[in-house]
């Protein structure tokens, strides 16, 4: 496989604790500059803050969500749902689009679990899924939704369907189970380089479930 083509872009449509940060250590470890959820101190010269915050500045204020993330090539979780955030760009259509129409190398993967499994990973997370999910509204998701057993796991299918769909039969798009064998393989064909390392990042060690999340 060779290196990573300049004009090659990796935008995860994956949801919060669907393996986005163990992509996002495979894909730094094959040589991406992997922006996931927050640009922290000493990542970027110039900016800081939330991946989705700056996707929809670089949006709305010129065209090009990724207008201010010229310092990376992979983002691995773009959401953000705290400090007062609610924001969304792998369930917005026209963001994702947009991408796609000003970067042609663009790859979109998404990441997902099953999604009792899933759910149950979002609700030992924090408040992730004990309160802030379910009093924010999400898309997909309407405020005070996602309390009562099952909201979380159909929010969960809805997305992966949405995924499909908008991306039906599309050669610069391919989903992924976290659980699958061969995931690692997968994802190095689809983007044409070699991912030296596969595993799991960002366990929940106060919480654990009966799956690593």
């Amino acid at each position: 496989m060779s290196g990573i083509p300049e004009d090659m872009r990796v935008i995860n449509l994956g949801l919060p604790k669907s393996g986005t940060t163990t992509l996002g250590e495979a894909l730094r470890r094959a040589g991406f500059r992997v922006a996931d959820w927050k640009i922290r101190p000493g990542q970027s010269k110039s900016i800081r803050g939330f991946v989705g915050k700056l996707m929809y500045s670089g949006w709305f204020e010129t065209g090009d969500p990724l207008h201010y993330l010229g310092e990376f090539d992979a983002f691995t979780e773009i959401d953000v749902i705290r400090e007062g955030k609610n924001l969304w760009p792998q369930s917005d259509w026209a963001l994702l689009a947009a991408i796609r129409a000003t970067y042609p190398g663009a790859r979109f993967l998404l990441s997902w679990r099953e999604p009792a499994a899933h759910a149950d990973s979002m609700r030992r997370w924090s408040n992730l899924g004990r309160s802030r999910l379910p009093e924010n509204a999400v898309p997909g998701l309407p405020a005070g939704f996602g309390h009562a057993p099952g909201e979380l796991e159909r929010w969960i299918e809805g997305h992966i369907a949405f995924c499909r769909q908008v991306f039906a039969g599309a050669a610069d798009y391919m989903d992924y189970d976290t659980a699958d064998p061969d995931a690692k393989a997968r994802i190095g064909a689809f983007l044409g380089v070699s991912l030296p390392w596969w595993g799991k990042a960002n366990e929940n060690r106060n919480h654990p479930g009966s799956e690593a999340d």
